[in-house]
């Protein structure tokens, strides 16, 4: 009898595209608002090798938005949480939990040898770090953002310099700081980043490569910035 978890991926993937991403490996940094549903998304689609990455833990705050926390695991490792959350999913694919924060030490020997790398985190300097850990180990990044009713997806070569475009300070937060985030803006953001995901396992459709998409939920305004 054919497998009927992923009958429903193959009116948009082939047989054999569905089948490639069992071999493939990739990397979510964060495992909160973005990289809950990213991890999520991904471990449906049947991505055979996730790695998980974040130091950090639930809090009371986490609630309104992050898709693995709840009232019985406040003070518990994201990155945990969400391999137990997989293991439920989806136990034909691999997740690995790294419970701890990527650092200029150790960025290179946990993001290495994966076909993609999802960036899910929430200040500059780490985003700064991933992208430039990506460009060493030539490896393509997606880069998501979020703040109020508004986000932000671009997806990086290793030979583009996006990250320095979007970030041209050294301030360690961004507008979320000011704005927050609502339970929506991450789900929707992060599904756009597992879309190109996707693409780029496959080959398929037109990346966001040297483009900006920034979505306004608010008043329902999509825009495309070409960048440099």
């Amino acid at each position: 009898m054919k497998d009927q978890r992923y009958i429903k991926n193959e009116k948009t993937l082939s047989p054999e595209e569905n089948l490639s991403l069992r071999e493939k490996k990739v990397a979510v940094v964060g495992c909160g608002g973005l990289g809950g549903f990213i991890i999520e998304e991904l471990g449906r689609l049947g991505i055979g090798h996730i790695t998980a990455i974040d130091g950090d833990v639930f809090e009371e705050s986490n609630l309104n938005r992050q898709l693995f926390s709840d009232m019985g695991n406040i003070g518990y490792s994201k990155a945990l949480a969400a391999k137990e959350r997989m293991n439920k999913v989806n136990p034909d694919i691999k997740l690995v939990a790294v419970n701890k924060y990527l650092d200029d030490n150790n960025a290179a020997k946990i993001l290495k040898n994966h076909h993609v790398v999802c960036d899910a985190l929430d200040n500059i300097p780490s985003r700064k770090l991933i992208s430039r850990a990506c460009k060493k180990l030539n490896i393509p990044l997606v880069y998501g953002a979020i703040a109020g009713w508004y986000g932000y997806v671009s997806t990086i070569f290793p030979e583009d310099n996006t990250i320095d475009y979007v970030y041209d300070t050294d301030e360690s937060k961004g507008e979320e700081q000011e704005l927050g985030n609502p339970a929506f803006t991450p789900a929707i953001i992060a599904s756009l980043q597992v879309a190109e995901t996707v693409k780029l396992l496959t080959g398929k459709g037109e990346l966001l490569r040297k483009k900006l998409l920034f979505i306004n939920c608010l008043e329902h305004k999509y825009e495309i910035i070409e960048l440099g």
